[in-house]
């Protein structure tokens, strides 16, 4: 087999249950893996009796997103590694337009296929729609999602072009290439190591793309929900590592300053809105990146692109402009 469906599954018997039969019945030519966080439900159980074909990788602790994949994937050898969410719903033939495509484009490493809502098959999902790209300032958009605005899929990004980062929650990587990066970070935990794995891909000068001819479907949410403080905590810190791994030397410190002012005031936001709980968490957030900043600051390798955004400001686009959908912004 050319490619490794590999699912990272914490405590996750009703979605494995619910989704891997759409894994199993589309990927006939993949292999397909499902690796454990050291789950306490009935996950393994179920896996064993009602999934026989899936391989199982166990973890001897929950690791996280980041660190999870990164255990599980040792153990595997497969050329090409799907990396899936175990709330993903797939389609028939999703898995051939990713290979065709690493087969024939050597430079492309990172492949996402285009995503869409489970709830709402009409529109793209938050997390990843059409592709991603980061600002200036280190804030991630989609095509199909800017902040809080989801877009129908009217057939407009139907296409194959290039991107700056894939979701992590379906990301297509060649085996060689994940390695060579050292995985992800895994200091980060969860929530934007996708994004920071991709922009040292891009540093070392490697291609990321979407396909539109390969479609899944994302639940969303299923593991740490957008209201809950603790993905706000994770969203902003991570967002500040990196930034100081992967800056060029010269826009570090006046876009690093510029993007804590941006944190600033989505704090209070956050509080003016009543939410203490989120604006708490922002300066949890920058008490803890404080504390490591000189760690993830020894992370930076020597190869850095200055070419890394599309957009100045997509906060001031967004808000300030009304620029709400992607095709907007150009």
């Amino acid at each position: 087999m050319k490619i490794a469906v590999v699912i990272l599954n914490w405590n996750g018997e009703k979605l494995l249950k619910q989704f891997l039969p759409s894994v199993i019945r589309h990927s006939e030519n993949a292999s397909i893996y499902v690796a454990d966080n050291a789950s306490t439900d009935a996950s393994i159980a179920i896996l064993k009796r009602d999934f026989p074909t899936v391989k199982i990788i166990q973890n001897n602790k929950n690791y996280g997103f980041a660190k999870g994949y990164n255990e599980a994937l040792q153990y595997v050898e497969e050329p090409y590694y799907a990396l899936v969410n175990s709330d993903i719903e797939v389609t028939e033939n999703w898995l051939n337009p990713i290979i065709e495509l690493f087969d024939n484009e050597i430079k492309t490493a990172i492949i996402q296929p285009k995503i869409l809502d489970y709830k709402q098959k009409t529109h793209f999902e938050y997390a990843g729609a059409a592709g991603g790209f980061i600002d200036k300032y280190g804030f991630p958009f989609c095509r199909g999602r800017i902040f809080d605005t989801v877009e129908q899929d009217k057939g407009q990004y139907d296409d194959e072009t290039e991107i700056f980062w894939a979701t992590g929650a379906c990301l297509f990587i060649r085996n060689e290439v994940f390695h060579e990066l050292k995985g992800f970070d895994a200091d980060f935990f969860a929530h934007q190591e996708e994004i920071d794995l991709c922009w040292r891909a891009f540093n070392l000068g490697y291609i990321a793309k979407y396909t539109s001819k390969s479609v899944v479907y994302h639940v969303g949410g299923a593991t740490l929900d957008a209201a809950n403080p603790r993905k706000t905590f994770l969203n902003f810190r991570n967002s500040l590592f990196m930034l100081v791994k992967n800056l060029p030397p010269n826009q570090l410190i006046p876009i690093l300053f510029i993007r804590m002012l941006f944190d600033g005031a989505a704090a209070f936001k956050f509080l003016f809105e009543g939410k203490l709980y989120h604006f708490f968490a922002v300066v949890k957030a920058h008490f803890n990146f404080y504390v490591k900043i000189k760690t993830f600051y020894l992370k930076r390798n020597s190869y850095f692109r200055t070419n890394y955004h599309k957009v100045n400001s997509i906060v001031e686009a967004y808000f300030v402009k009304k620029q709400k959908k992607f095709l907007d912004l150009f």
